[in-house]
């Protein structure tokens, strides 16, 4: 006796019932099942707590969620559950071995859980001869091939499986099971008992299977067989167009082709670019409407109409009404404003062939570059357009697309001549700078051929796979940071460095443009603010640190806001005059505070001159000694070039030794650590030299450095002050924070040209060639405090004070 039979012939009284939808179980299936209901996992937690079987059956609708006695199939299985797993949802997973059919007798109760009487089911002796049960076997296996080689998704194994299978009405429940019936099909062939009807009853559920996907098979050949007559109805249409053609039967295309055709012949274009464009709308005229290179062709040749091959604007001439209009827009930037009214100036004497020049405005943000390249355009009457170029990776973006792509479209540069109309228009390249590369290709390799004024009157975009002449675009780049432009790129551009503006400047522009912008875009007027001098420096000092005006617009734009709340709040609100004073209680405590001057002179603190994005800045050099084994100790987040400013100027100091008045044994006996303060904030470059050599010399020799004098400048190994940059901001920075006595290399001088007068005449310029003209003058002599003095008779080195290495302008 089998297991399965023990099991059955022990069968208790009632089981617990589950209803399943959707499925019938047949004998000897294994398969999982998911529990839902709280009564079917009542009735699943009975079986486990018992004997783990339980009593299968079908119900007759699959949506009904709470079946009654009368919904439910009476003929099921009986099955064991072999394991159960709960799941975070709530619902039971179990998975179930039918064991044998049975039948439902009655009803013992339906809550909280169903609960049968049931009994097995015998299936009768087969009645047949063995011949009789072979065949319909045969047939089985034969139709299931069938089915399966249609393209009936059934499991791989099924095959195998009934190989090994020979009982047929084992058969037909394995076939039946895999099927995936109906569920009132495969009731059917469950209750059905008999063993050679129920393998007869599967046989004829297997031809109808067999019939329907035999008819979809002849169905898909069908469909195949319409679009090849599509084809051939497109192929005969081309051939009466070629005869209507032939016969001059003109329909709407005709009238169309020609339309574009006469387009094509008045725009101007080249000849070489014409004959391109005829043979393409040759190509137009031969493809059948719907053809889909008909639509892209179409957009091409529309492109080419539009181009603007031989219309240009026509230059303003008159040096003096664009000298106002650069005025009126921007204040200072004196050199780019002289580079257009030399171009100009030379377009009017020279009225062919003449390139437009390629300028690169370099210079921090907030400065006007932009919106300098528009005024240029308006001052010249000329077309006007920005391409953003922060960010661009793809080299198609410069290019454009071949038209084999879908969606191919032209590059930028085509693109915005084709918007303005003109192919003479100002074209910003803003922030060159930013420029990407990735797999896609090199954008700024692209930019070789558009800015080079030898290479751009044959500009080949790849969409238009013809030469346009952009020599006549006067094109103007803006950056932020020159050593990020490739040196390819960068060569082929007249760079143009724009500063950033002074306190003054940034008084003057707020004066003739931020003011009255924001009193406009705020709804109030002249009669509720007025912003004296005083309190737009105090804005510009202490809630800005920036070489540009943005954060300056909108701190004034804070205050014109608030003041406009005020006057919403009550109109009779008096006329606000903004001065110092008030300042602090519109915008809050001040963001930055500037370093005050010294107060007295004192030894190995130096006021050294520094350039930022934001401007010049006064910088602090304090140097003191330890007593230790010789050393040098460097802090304040300073760079690698600065650090080895420091490192000369201990050697300098250490080689001349004796002419500077220091015992040797000094070094050995002390070690030194020099400061910037501000640690926060990264400092580098050479300019702070002559500033640390001071300091340094001043602790070894106990001397005091004056408080009113302040310097910038290189120093050599031998000694020598050699030139650096940002002279401009760093005079002015002195200046502003009272310092009027500046030390500067002999080779600066020509650079204080660039200095306003009225801020010239304020300052003291002083000129030195090496480090002893530096030391003679910003020693304090009478506040020595007593160190060994020089030896022997030393050179006078001290700068010709009142001759010509002293400017007082």
């Amino acid at each position: 006796m089998s297991f399965d039979d023990k099991i059955l012939e022990d069968l208790p009284e009632t089981l617990p019932m589950l209803p399943v939808r959707d499925i019938v179980v047949f004998p000897y299936m294994i398969l999982p099942l998911y529990v839902g209901r709280e009564s079917s996992i009542r009735a699943v937690e009975e079986s486990l707590a018992k004997n783990r079987l339980i009593f299968l059956s079908s119900q007759k609708e699959v949506n009904e969620e709470n079946p009654t006695e009368d919904t439910i199939y009476k003929t099921g299985t009986i099955a064991m559950i072999m394991r159960m797993r709960k799941l975070p949802d709530g619902r039971v997973k179990v998975l179930i071995q039918g064991i044998s059919k049975g039948v439902i007798k009655s009803f013992a109760k339906s809550t909280p859980h169903f609960e049968v009487k049931a009994e097995k089911i015998s299936e009768p002796a087969s009645a047949g001869t063995p011949v009789e049960f072979e065949a319909m076997i045969r047939n089985a296996k034969e139709q299931l091939e069938k089915i399966i080689a249609l393209g009936r998704m059934l499991s791989p194994d099924i095959l195998l499986v009934l190989d090994d299978v020979s009982d047929p009405g084992r058969l037909a429940d394995l076939i039946a099971s895999n099927l995936g019936l109906k569920v009132s099909d495969a009731q059917k062939v469950l209750e059905t008992n008999h063993p050679k009807q129920r393998l007869a009853l599967v046989n004829e559920i297997l031809a109808n299977e067999l019939e329907v996907l035999q008819m979809q098979a002849r169905i898909r050949n069908t469909a195949k067989d319409e679009m090849s007559k599509s084809q051939r109805e497109y192929f005969l249409r081309e051939q009466m167009r070629a005869i209507k053609n032939e016969l001059g039967e003109n329909d709407s295309k005709s009238d169309e082709m020609d339309e574009l055709r006469e387009k094509l012949m008045n725009a101007g274009m080249p000849e070489e670019v014409q004959k391109e464009a005829i043979k393409q709308l040759g190509r137009l005229e031969r493809m059948h409407p719907d053809a889909s290179e008909a639509s892209m062709l179409r957009t091409y040749l529309d492109l080419m109409v539009d181009l603007p091959w031989n219309i240009s604007t026509t230059d303003v001439l008159d040096l003096k009404a664009a000298q106002e209009i650069l005025d009126a827009d921007h204040h200072d930037l004196t050199k780019a404003k002289e580079r257009i009214l030399e171009f100009l100036a030379v377009r009017k004497l020279k009225e062919n062939d003449l390139k437009g020049p390629i300028l690169c405005f370099v210079g921090p943000p907030g400065v006007g570059k932009t919106s300098l390249g528009k005024s240029i355009a308006r001052a010249m009457g000329r077309k006007y357009f920005r391409i953003a170029l922060g960010g661009v990776k793809d080299e198609a973006e410069i290019r454009g697309h071949r038209r084999t792509y879908v969606g191919a479209m032209p590059g930028k540069v085509i693109s915005s001549l084709k918007q303005v109309g003109t192919n003479n228009p100002v074209i910003v390249l803003d922030e060159i700078d930013k420029l990407g590369s990735d797999f896609r290709g090199d954008p700024s390799a692209a930019m070789l051929e558009v800015l080079d004024p030898e290479q751009n009157s044959t500009f080949r975009d790849n969409y238009l796979n013809v030469d346009f002449d952009l020599s006549n675009v006067l094109f103007i780049a803006t950056a932020n940071v020159l050593s990020d432009i490739p040196p390819a790129l960068r060569d082929r551009m007249e760079v143009i460095q724009i500063s950033g503006y002074t306190e003054n400047d940034k008084l003057i522009i707020s004066r003739k443009h931020l003011i009255s912008r924001q009193i406009e875009q705020n709804g109030i007027t002249d009669k509720n603010i007025e912003f004296q001098d005083e309190g737009l420096r105090y804005v510009i000092s202490h809630y800005t640190r920036e070489a540009g005006l943005r954060n300056l617009e909108r701190e004034i734009g804070s205050i014109c806001r608030k003041i406009a709340r005020k006057v919403v709040v009550d109109d009779k609100t008096p006329k606000t005059i903004v001065n110092a004073d008030i300042v602090p209680e519109l915008l809050g405590p001040p963001m930055f505070l500037r370093d005050e001057k010294l107060k007295e002179n004192q030894v190995g603190i130096t006021t050294g001159l520094a350039w930022t994005q934001a401007g010049g800045e006064i910088l602090y050099v304090e140097a003191l000694k330890m007593k230790g084994k010789g050393g040098l100790h460097l802090t304040g987040q300073l760079g690698d070039v600065m650090k080895e400013s420091a490192k000369a100027a201990l050697s300098y100091a250490r080689a001349h030794s004796d002419e500077l008045g220091i015992e040797e044994s000094w070094f050995e006996e002390n070690e030194i650590h020099v400061h910037l303060p501000a640690g926060a904030i990264p400092k580098d470059g050479p300019s702070a030299g002559t500033t640390i050599a001071t300091s340094l010399i001043s602790l070894m020799t106990d001397t005091p450095v004056r408080m009113d004098i302040a310097m910038t400048g290189e120093i050599s190994l031998a000694g020598r002050v050699l030139p650096v940059g940002g002279i401009k901001e760093k005079v002015l920075a002195a200046l502003n924070h009272g310092v009027t006595n500046v030390i500067l290399p002999m080779a600066n001088q020509k650079d204080i040209q660039d200095i306003p007068d009225e801020f010239r005449q304020k300052m003291k310029f002083m000129f030195v060639e090496n480090l002893d003209e530096v030391l003679a003058l910003a020693f304090d002599k009478k506040g020595k405090r007593g160190t060994k003095g020089a030896k022997g008779g030393k050179k006078d080195k001290s700068p010709r004070a009142a001759g010509s290495h002293d400017t007082a302008a």
